[in-house]
């Protein structure tokens, strides 16, 4: 027996009652000072080892001290490491160091064929962090922000139910404040965290992003938990539905109007379904869409991904320049017979749903047909006729 499973062993044993160093010597046959070294393994990896002294003494695990069960099986080992493996493929791990010691207490407890499944982690098991998300691109921190940091001790006033004084800057508003939050939960979100808390000044719930704390501190003043505050009320991203109606009252919109299947587009995006989505102001099939942001780095390149069919209709100042960035897209393609081509390929866009068709061939056949019977006494009407199909 190695010096780890005699220490895993006395463990076991302190489970079942108290035990004297002699009585440990003597079951696992070795001296009493190898026990006393044993005991200290077991120190140092957290275990709340109490030593009674006098001839009715011994050691015993503290009262409070559950110790949890370790009988794994080879998958439960396995799920474990898959577990601890997402985790630290994070930005950030709650609680990292107590993640290691409590890893070591596992490792300690673990038969030798599942310590060496976990010690083969990294081999094993991959994680693959979210890309960017350049579509949505965010503004520059102007100042150092460690979302370790900040989930950490963050966590560390939940557990002591202590209120924690952190500062946190708004780079849309270029603005850095700071606030008293007795915290509730964290709630992780494409690869960041989010801090949820009662903010003791606002008198409500508060959600921050960890990574734009620039400073946080745990407080001595203590809080009683509140039942009604949940982080599961933030899931689904109802916090940013209720951000962009606040922006909406703050600011300028812009309004873009698209047609159902542009609208089930915008609605599986992560941002975008929150935006207003509303019955077209100009009575035709299409809808309107409210998104409370006239940036034109973010505003012009989503219409043009959405392609024919969707407008922008408002701010008149960021329609005209979409206007020349569009003229100016067309020009290396402003010959003739790209043009042309490219008109009569184009699908009606003003049909509803199930009654688009695109220009074809024949249409301009029969046209030229019915031109030459109607003679030269209705051949402007004609090619008017002609130019309206192309168009």
């Amino acid at each position: 027996m190695n010096a780890i499973e005699r220490a895993l062993g006395v463990l076991l044993l302190l489970t079942g009652g108290q035990r004297s160093a002699v009585e440990l010597a003597e079951r696992f046959g070795v001296s009493v000072r190898t026990i006393y070294r044993d005991v200290d393994r077991l120190l140092a990896l957290g275990i709340p080892v109490e030593a009674e002294r006098g001839a009715e003494g011994g050691y015993r695990l503290a009262r409070d001290y559950i110790q949890p069960p370790v009988a794994l099986t080879r998958g439960e080992t396995a799920a474990l490491l898959v577990s601890q493996a997402l985790v630290r493929g994070l930005k950030a791990t709650p609680l990292s160091a107590e993640l290691d010691s409590a890893e070591a207490k596992l490792l300690a407890s673990l038969p030798k064929a599942a310590r060496e499944l976990f010690a083969q982690g990294e081999r094993i098991v991959g994680i693959e962090r979210p890309p960017a998300d350049i579509f949505h691109a965010e503004p520059e921190l102007a100042g150092p922000g460690d979302m370790q940091v900040a989930v950490d001790r963050f966590m560390q006033g939940l557990l002591v139910s202590r209120r924690v004084r952190l500062t946190h800057e708004n780079p849309y508003r270029a603005r850095v404040a700071e606030y008293d939050i007795e915290p509730h939960g964290i709630l992780f979100d494409r690869d960041r965290w989010y801090l949820f808390g009662h903010d003791v000044d606002l008198g409500s719930e508060r959600l921050l992003r960890a990574d734009r704390v620039r400073a946080i501190e745990v407080g001595g003043m203590g809080f009683r938990p509140r039942a009604a505050l949940s982080v599961q009320s933030q899931i689904g991203r109802a916090w940013l539905s209720r951000a962009m109606r606040r922006w909406e009252r703050e600011g300028t919109v812009s309004v873009l109007r698209v047609s159902p299947a542009q609208a089930a587009l915008l609605r599986r995006d992560w941002y975008y379904r929150h935006a207003i989505f509303s019955a077209a102001e100009d009575g035709e099939w299409r809808l309107d869409v409210r998104i409370p942001n006239v940036d034109p780095a973010v505003i012009l390149p989503l219409v043009r991904w959405l392609g024919p069919g969707a407008e922008l209709v408002a701010p008149a100042d960021l329609r005209a320049r979409l206007v020349g960035e569009l003229d100016g897209m067309r020009a290396p393609y402003a010959s003739a017979g790209e043009i042309q081509a490219g008109k009569a390929r184009q699908p009606d866009g003003d049909a509803p749903p199930g009654k688009r068709r695109e220009a074809v061939p024949a249409d301009e056949v029969e046209q030229s047909a019915h031109d030459e019977d109607g003679g030269d006494e209705g051949g402007d009407e004609a090619d008017a006729d002609h130019g309206g199909v192309i168009d």
